[in-house]
């Protein structure tokens, strides 16, 4: 594709890209030998904190600085239209907003935003919503003086007077732990370091428990405080050794026990405690057995457990007494169904409630613990329903979340008794919009085996399927993570310029039940891009979209399925938006020192076993980077993401320069304040929603 029209492709061809150093170096693993020119762009965390008087360090940063100001001299045409586009989508917020009280031990919680603050103020009210409101926490005061600051958990103690939360100010996902009086407003002396973020309180309101994380970043230890000690006194209650696990630690709704669980891709393992005795020792529930995969939740005096024992791949519950927790006391309740994959249960004084897929679609299954289960009726015919914040065990009300690509989030109140469903709020959008202005639907297109893939579709009323539009279709498609039809408001700003929108339902999801997941994964992983591809194809046959229009965009593992399919594509796509992708497969699964690495074999298979290895090699897209032409790239990227660490990105755009034989823009934007999840403020991360929308509406011209 090469628009000549357009003044971003003419800058591209006159201006020079940043020039990255080739550093020869040879990897060599099963009698392979790979060439890896850029290999010089990882830094150790060491080196990365230290931009001052380390050499490399400077080297790398200099380069990344080198390629953000690339970038904005290739878009400086585009600079104007970008802040109208973030004004536009920041103008559909609703800048003073609240959120649907919910009630917990005696008060009335509330989340709430004033406007022209980036964060949120959390607060609660006694008694009654009305009653005078108690600030816990003012981010926005918090943030003062950080460019980002992201509160992880926050938990209260049961006699409502202490408040322990947690602080990311680096986006790097390790949270100091603080603890505030809520009676006195002042904060403890008290302060934890390199933690998850999770804090749970025992009963006693004096201990807390928490997970800390090792060098790769993963929650490895449980340890046990106690209030007003210093947090090197702290007691070590478990330590997880299996490097392919990590821990973490829950309170039961029923409040009786502490729960420490661990677990992998394929396998789980629970140790239990009752809440009120904090300091004695945890028990197994039961020991790990590979691929027994389960979740446990308590309920009067028994244990009720989803697992997939007995080859029940999409799922089924159990129980067991909760004084005989042993797998060979565990007895079927509700029996495993090949047509509907249970994702999640929980538990109430009067019933059970059960999240539920059948035929690709959400559903919530209400079970009375005496009486006839039933679903819960909705008007569309593609949506995405789930549970909400439901603390309370004794109560007959449901809180529910509910949305669609024309329906904004929208929050109900479902009373289990009457089966009435009432709407409490929808999100607001500010402006002209109506929900009937725009048309979704759901298509299901044959994939390359036979399989038939859903694909989600929406677009304004109006538009027409004469191949003259613009068309973004979106998908990730891993970790067995589900892409359903959901609202956005800024999504708006495309569909209001002609744009369609998709969202491809591929496998390596469980849109489709746990089997979607098996055959994207592994062995199968292709499935997933040759799924997408094959929606694209469908897209442009069926006369959705312009042949030369069709974009697509994923980010972190989607960014591995844009990196894939543009590499066995390129012809297809008129641009991608590649989002902090995972794109250097090989070299991040055989470097063991990266956070998520060892945990994730059983997502993609360990390279040092050479099957799984050729068969990433075939894939990976850094790897697969070929002397052809690529469409227009954007890519973005953060300095101290964990999850996907901004050399994959980096290095990906050094190769890709080196090797495609076309003149189309190439360009990166790494966030060198930020990680994974983009900037911390409400109306910043929308900064790089406008910047994103911004160059595929400008190649859409």
């Amino acid at each position: 594709m090469n628009n000549s029209k357009s003044e971003l492709f003419q800058k591209a061809i006159s201006n020079t890209p940043p020039k990255a150093d080739q550093i020869p170096l040879v990897h060599k693993e099963h009698g392979d030998n790979r060439l890896d020119n850029y290999h010089w762009m990882r830094l150790s965390d060491e080196q990365k904190n230290d931009k001052v008087t380390d050499d490399h360090t400077r080297k790398v940063v200099d380069y990344l600085e080198a390629e953000n100001k690339y970038r904005e001299t290739l878009t400086s045409h585009m600079k104007p239209f970008e802040d109208k586009l973030f004004e536009e989508i920041k103008g559909r917020i609703k800048q003073t907003d609240m959120s649907v009280p919910y009630k917990e031990n005696g008060y009335f919680y509330v989340t709430r935003f004033e406007e022209g603050r980036e964060y949120a103020i959390y607060s609660r009210h006694k008694g009654a919503i009305d009653s005078p409101e108690e600030v816990l926490l003012n981010v926005n005061q918090l943030a003062e003086g950080h460019e980002y600051y992201a509160v992880g958990g926050m938990d209260i103690t049961e006699d409502n007077k202490i408040l322990a939360y947690s602080v990311d100010t680096v986006s790097r996902r390790q949270y100091n732990v603080y603890f505030k009086n809520l009676e006195t407003g002042e904060r403890f002396t008290d302060e934890i370091s390199n933690t998850s973020g999770s804090v749970v309180w025992a009963n006693d309101n004096l201990h807390i428990f928490y997970s800390i994380k090792d060098e790769t970043l993963r929650d490895y230890k449980i340890m046990r405080h106690k209030l007003g000690t210093e947090s090197k006194q702290d007691v070590e209650v478990y330590h997880e050794k299996d490097e392919t696990f990590s821990t973490y630690i829950y309170k039961t709704k029923s409040k009786k026990f502490l729960v420490i669980g661990s677990s992998a891709t394929l396998w789980d393992e629970f140790r239990i405690l009752e809440a009120d005795k904090p300091t004695s020792q945890f028990r197994l529930f039961q020991s790990r057995i590979y691929k027994l995969e389960h979740s446990i939740s308590h309920y009067k005096d028994h244990w009720y457990i989803r697992c997939n024992k007995d080859s029940a791949f999409n799922f089924k519950v159990m129980k067991c007494p909760d004084s005989k927790t042993g797998l060979e006391n565990w007895v079927d309740y509700i029996p495993h169904k090949e047509e509907i994959f249970i994702e999640d249960f929980s538990l109430f004084a009067d019933h059970m409630i059960l999240e539920v897929r059948k035929d690709g679609i959400t559903q919530i299954e209400v079970r009375p613990w005496t009486g006839d289960s039933y679903y819960i009726p909705f008007k569309e015919e593609s949506y995405t329903v789930g549970t909400s914040i439901n603390p309370e065990f004794e109560t007959d009300l449901l809180r529910l979340h509910y949305t669609s690509l024309t329906t904004p989030s929208t929050t109900f109140d479902f009373n289990t008794n009457t089966k009435e469903l009432l709407l409490l709020k929808q999100q607001e959008v500010v402006g002209s919009f109506k929900s009937d202005d725009y048309h979704t639907e759901r298509r299901m297109i044959k994939a390359n085996d036979g399989t038939m893939i859903p694909l989600s579709i929406v677009f304004k009323k109006g538009f027409e399927k004469n191949a003259t539009h613009p068309c973004l279709l979106y998908g990730y498609g891993s970790y067995g993570i589900s892409e359903d039809p959901m609202f956005s408001s800024a999504r708006l700003s495309l569909l209001d310029r002609g744009f369609v929108f998709a969202i491809a339902h591929i496998r390596g999801g469980q849109e489709m039940g746990r089997m979607w997941y098996e055959h994207g994964k592994f062995l199968e992983k292709k499935n997933t891009f040759t799924d997408f591809i094959n929606c694209g194809e469908w897209l442009v046959q069926n006369n959705y979209c312009h042949p030369e229009k069709l974009y697509a965009k994923g980010g972190s593992a989607g960014g591995l399925l844009m990196g894939a399919v543009v590499n066995m594509k390129p012809e297809l796509w008129g641009g991608i938006v590649a989002s902090v992708p995972f794109v250097d497969v090989i070299n991040t699964m055989l470097d063991e020192s990266i956070p998520l690495t060892t945990g994730e074999f059983d997502e993609w298979g360990n390279p040092k076993k050479k099957e799984y290895y050729d068969y990433m090699k075939s894939y990976s897209p850094y790897d697969n980077v070929e002397k052809k032409d690529y469409p227009p790239i954007l890519i973005t990227t953060g300095y101290h993401d964990s999850q996907v660490q901004y050399w994959e990105p980096a290095k990906w755009i050094a190769k890709l320069r080196d090797y495609k034989t076309d003149k189309n823009p190439l360009i990166m934007y790494c966030n060198m304040d930020t990680g994974h999840g983009g900037s911390s403020g409400r109306f910043r991360r929308l900064r790089e929603v406008a910047m994103e929308y911004s160059f595929l509406i400008e190649l859409a011209q």
